[in-house]
C-alpha cells in the first residue's frame, strides 16, 4: 500500500478530532470537508458559523454536516471560563484571567487549548498564519514531550509515485542548534521516518566527510553524531557526511567505506536552519519532489504548521499525518 493509503487505514476506524483554526480559508475548508466526507477525521472548524457555512456552500462540497463549527467569540460562557482557568494554571501566573479571556478569543490559542484539554486530538494551522503564530501557542500550552528540550521540524520528500521517500530536518524551526540539540533533532526525525514506515538511516550532513575538513561547524556535527549514537545505540546514524557521500552509494563507499549509512541514507539532518531550508526547497523545485510539512516533532500532542503557500492537497495530507501522530 502507498504511504497515505496506509495512514488512512490507521486513522479511519478512529477518526481523530482535528482542529482547523483557519476555518473560513478556502484551501483549509475544502481539505477539511474532504476529510470529513472520506470519513478520516472529524474536523473542528473555528470561526464565524455563518461565514464558514457560506464559504462551504460556495465550494459546493459535502462534509459540512460531519464537521463541528465553533466560534471562539460566542463559545458558551461556562465552558469558556473553564478554558480560561486551565490556561492561567498552565501559564503559571504569566497571564492574568483578564488577559487570558482576551488571548483565548484568538482562534489559534483557542484551538490549541482544545487540544491541551483533550477536546481535540490535533491541530493544523498556518495557511494564513506565520510559523510563529502557530508554534507559539503550542509551546506555551501543550509544550514538549517528556525528555525533549525543544521541538523541531522535518519535511517528508516524495517522488516517483512514492517510490522515493526521504526525511529532511530541521528546515523550519531551529536556527542554529548546538550539538546536543542537533542530536535530539536527529532522533526526532528518525521517529518521524518510522511513522511513515521507513527504516531510518540517518546522515548528519556537513561540508566535510569523516574529517576531510576542519572547522567549528564540522566539529559540531561530529559531536552531535556521537551524542545521537549514545542516546540511541540501535539507530543507524553516521556523520559527518557530505550529501553526496550520504546519498550516492559509490561516493559513500569511497569517502566512508566503513559506514553502513553512507550512500544509503534516507533521513538527512542539516547542521542549521539556513542549509536545511535551502536544501529541501532545491529538492522540491529542481528535483521534482513533493514536500510535505513542516512536520513538527517533539510536541506532547500533535500540532502541524502549514506553509502559507500550501495547496488544498497539502492541507489534506498534513491533516492525515497529524491524525496519525495522534495515535502514536
Amino acid at each position: 500500500m502507498k504511504l497515505f493509503d496506509t495512514l488512512k487505514a490507521k486513522i479511519k476506524p478512529v477518526q481523530p478530532r482535528i482542529v482547523f483554526p483557519e476555518g473560513t480559508e478556502p484551501r483549509v475548508l475544502a481539505a477539511a470537508l474532504r476529510l470529513a466526507a472520506d470519513g478520516l477525521v472529524r474536523p473542528m472548524l473555528l470561526g464565524n458559523k455563518a461565514a464558514i457555512t457560506a464559504a462551504a456552500e460556495k465550494l459546493a462540497l459535502p462534509g459540512l454536516e460531519q464537521s463541528e463549527i465553533i466560534d471562539p467569540q460566542t463559545y458558551p460562557e461556562e465552558a469558556y471560563q473553564a478554558m480560561v482557568t486551565a490556561f492561567v494554571e498552565r501559564r503559571k501566573g504569566k497571564n492574568t484571567p483578564a488577559e487570558a479571556e482576551k488571548i483565548l478569543r484568538d482562534e489559534t490559542y483557542f484551538g490549541t487549548m482544545l487540544v491541551y484539554m483533550g477536546q481535540a486530538d490535533g491541530l493544523v494551522s498556518g495557511a494564513v498564519h506565520s510559523t510563529g503564530d502557530t508554534v507559539r501557542p503550542a509551546l506555551q500550552i501543550i509544550k514538549t514531550q517528556p525528555g525533549a528540550s525543544r521541538i523541531s521540524s522535518s519535511f517528508l520528500m516524495m517522488r516517483n509515485d512514492e517510490q522515493e521517500k526521504y526525511i529532511m530536518g530541521d528546515a523550519a524551526i531551529n536556527v542554529d542548534p548546538n550539538a546536543q540539540e542537533l542530536a535530539e533533532i536527529a532522533l526526532q526525525s528518525a521517529a518521524t521516518a518510522k511513522l511513515f514506515g521507513m527504516e531510518p538511516r540517518v546522515a548528519m550532513l556537513s561540508f566535510s566527510t569523516k574529517g576531510s575538513a576542519q572547522a567549528p561547524m564540522v566539529t559540531k556535527v561530529q559531536e552531535a553524531t556521537k551524542l545521537a549514537q549514545e542516546m540511541d545505540p540501535e539507530l543507524q546514524i553516521d556523520g559527518e557526511l557530505q550529501f553526496d557521500a550520504a546519498f550516492v552509494p559509490s561516493v559513500g563507499e569511497r569517502k566512508a567505506p566503513d559506514s553502513t549509512v553512507a550512500g544509503h541514507a534516507n533521513v538527512f539532518i542539516f547542521p542549521e536552519l539556513q542549509s536545511g531550508n535551502i536544501g529541501y526547497k532545491i529538492a522540491q523545485r529542481l528535483g521534482g519532489f513533493e514536500a510535505i510539512g513542516p512536520i513538527l516533532q517533539g510536541m506532547a500532542k500533535p500540532v502541524s504548521d502549514l506553509s502559507r503557500g500550501a495547496s488544498t492537497e497539502d492541507v489534506y495530507k498534513v491533516a492525515i499525518l497529524t491524525a496519525a501522530q495522534s495515535l502514536m
